[in-house]
């Protein structure tokens, strides 16, 4: 996989724009909107073709165990409710950090992801750990804020120790064409992260409509430094699939092309079961490789994942099933 950007002579690479291509799309809302519609369109058939037929890949147990192993150390464990008080982000920092107690082999989940107000009883929670503390923020899930609004959203969250920020685009500006106001955001969360936290952006692809959206917004968000982007709020009616997921994995990896700066990937909401989750590995494996099967770099938002790969790991390691009743519910 090549890690340096490619001549700047070049317009195109393979299809995608050339380093040089990348270095003015900003400058202008008419030479972003002209940038984004000049990507490649998107094969609605062939992308769910080749997403099907990835899913469809079998593993061997010793693969297997490994995989699941993998998934719990991607999962972003997470709360984002009304009702979330101090104990129950205590338990969920708890869990995150053993997520089995009856096997403490069981690696720890890569996050617990809160909302701002609880960043710091999480941090307390997970201490020492590794386990990171993220936090949604920008007026999450709808995104309908002013932008000095989401800033204190996140400036609040960064202050209480947050290693990550979960942001929302304007989806209805998106929508409207006015990526620039999108972009002009997306810089600013970032400015506000500082270097202490990173940033996922979450597009809601479920609102986007069509794959060739999904492809511009996620060169949108990589362009304006991003160093993650993500499917979905979990908030929504449709969320992570194996095809829009597949579309974002092809895009970091083409930025990475023509970059050399390698951007994570995040599918969130409706991954529920193992065998959904080792698809999704799949898919991280065949389409941008090893240096994507790392925490570092993809993550799963799906919180009632985990409690299935825990059954799943404790059959492979006994024989039988403990059952719901022995693993914690999210």
């Amino acid at each position: 996989m090549p890690t340096n950007a490619p001549s700047p002579t070049a317009e195109r690479v393979g299809g995608t724009p050339s380093a040089h291509a990348l270095a003015d799309v900003a400058t202008s809302d008419s030479a972003l909107r002209r940038f984004l519609h000049g990507l490649p369109g998107v094969d609605a058939v062939g992308l769910e073709a080749r997403a099907a037929s990835l899913g469809t890949r079998s593993i061997k147990t010793t693969a297997k165990a490994y995989a699941i192993d993998l998934a719990i150390s991607m999962v972003d464990l997470t709360t984002l409710e009304g009702a979330d008080t101090p104990g129950k982000v205590r338990a969920l920092g708890a869990k995150a950090v053993h997520p089995d107690p009856t096997d403490r082999t069981t690696p720890p989940t890569a996050a617990v992801c809160v909302y701002p107000d609880m960043v710091a009883t999480a941090k307390a929670a997970v201490a020492g750990s590794g386990v990171k503390v993220a936090s949604v923020a920008t007026a999450f899930p709808a995104g309908r804020a002013a932008l000095e609004v989401k800033l204190a959203d996140v400036r609040e969250a960064v202050a209480a120790g947050a290693d990550e920020i979960d942001m929302v685009i304007d989806r209805g500006a998106f929508l409207a064409g006015d990526y620039l106001k999108v972009y002009d955001e997306i810089v600013a969360v970032k400015q506000t992260c500082g270097t202490s936290a990173r940033l996922k952006v979450i597009f809601e692809t479920g609102e986007l409509s069509t794959y060739d959206n999904i492809r511009r917004a996620s060169w949108l968000g990589m362009l304006a430094g991003a160093d993650f982007i993500k499917t979905s709020t979990g908030k929504v009616a449709v969320n992570a699939t194996p095809a829009n997921t597949l579309l974002m994995l092809e895009a970091v990896r083409d930025f990475r092309a023509q970059t050399g700066v390698q951007v994570g990937v995040k599918p969130a909401g409706g991954i529920r079961t193992t065998k959904d989750a080792i698809k999704f590995l799949v898919l991280v494996n065949e389409t941008v490789g090893g240096d994507w099967l790392d925490n570092h770099w993809f993550r799963f938002g799906a919180s009632s994942l985990l409690n299935d790969l825990l059954m799943q790991r404790q059959k492979l390691a006994t024989g039988r099933y403990s059952g719901p009743d022995y693993v914690t519910v999210d």
